[in-house]
């Protein structure tokens, strides 16, 4: 059995008011929604028990068809970490589970070993929250502020704690860079008091939650993995990813 899975548990939260594309967990792709090919690729990480936080009842429906959990949270949570805190009472009111992965709902080719690379990382590290982040590999990549950058030394260790995240490095900068992937692993205690932070500064100003724990002194690890899985935020997106997993559905000759 996997060192984690003992103790942890994957929460997926999922709601339907996403602003670019709206309905998205429900988004047919290849037959199925998008939040239950999350969920399967969850299952397939071997943690431990996968449960979807849901905003409405019609996701938590779609998970339930498919054989999983799902538990209904206030549609008004004003985050994610905020929507698995409130799902995690639900499932687990004892305190049973002392890890916490939290998967983005909007990942549906997300390799599994990664979510057990994040959770590893958190105990190998000794952190309060783990994530991920793979090498920057494009001058686009490296200047779209929309590729939130992880600050941390990576270029020769597979593990290492965050010094910092950004949007944008210097103009100047010509080293390694690694794109940050926004898998999260906490300990539950971790989980507890970043929710009960007010947001910081920093969070405020550049718009990135991790920064809130940063600057409230937790430790976060980021562990290095080959590359970004593709992310699903707008129509064009969802076309590219069901093309993608036609062509792997399609028998080879």
């Amino acid at each position: 059995m996997h060192e984690t899975s003992l103790y942890s548990i994957v929460m997926i939260p999922a709601r339907m008011a996403s602003t670019r594309l709206p309905g998205k967990p429900l988004a047919d792709i290849g037959g199925m929604p998008m939040i239950v090919r999350v969920w399967k690729q969850a299952e397939a990480a071997g943690l431990g028990p996968v449960v979807v936080a849901a905003a409405e009842q019609k996701i938590a429906d779609a998970v339930r068809a498919a054989g999983g959990k799902a538990v209904l949270t206030d549609p008004d949570l004003p985050s994610g970490s905020d929507r698995i805190a409130a799902a995690l009472k639900q499932a687990d009111p004892l305190g049973l589970f002392g890890v916490v992965v939290n998967v983005q709902g909007d990942l549906p080719t997300l390799p599994p070993e990664y979510l057990r690379t994040c959770a590893d990382a958190l105990v190998e590290l000794d952190a309060d929250i783990a994530t991920l982040a793979a090498p920057i590999r494009s001058e686009e990549e490296l200047r779209n502020p929309n590729v939130v950058k992880a600050v941390a030394p990576l270029a020769w260790q597979e593990a290492a704690l965050a010094e910092d995240f950004v949007r944008q490095l210097p103009e100047d900068y010509n080293g390694p860079a690694f794109h940050h992937i926004g898998i999260y692993a906490y300990r539950r205690t971790a989980l507890e008091r970043f929710i009960g932070l007010p947001p910081s500064l920093r969070e405020r100003q550049h718009k990135l939650e991790q920064l809130r724990a940063l600057d409230a002194g937790m430790k976060i690890a980021v562990a290095r993995v080959s590359s970004a899985p593709f992310g699903v935020d707008t129509p064009a997106e969802l076309e590219h990813v069901r093309r993608q997993v036609a062509s792997k559905q399609e028998p080879q000759p």
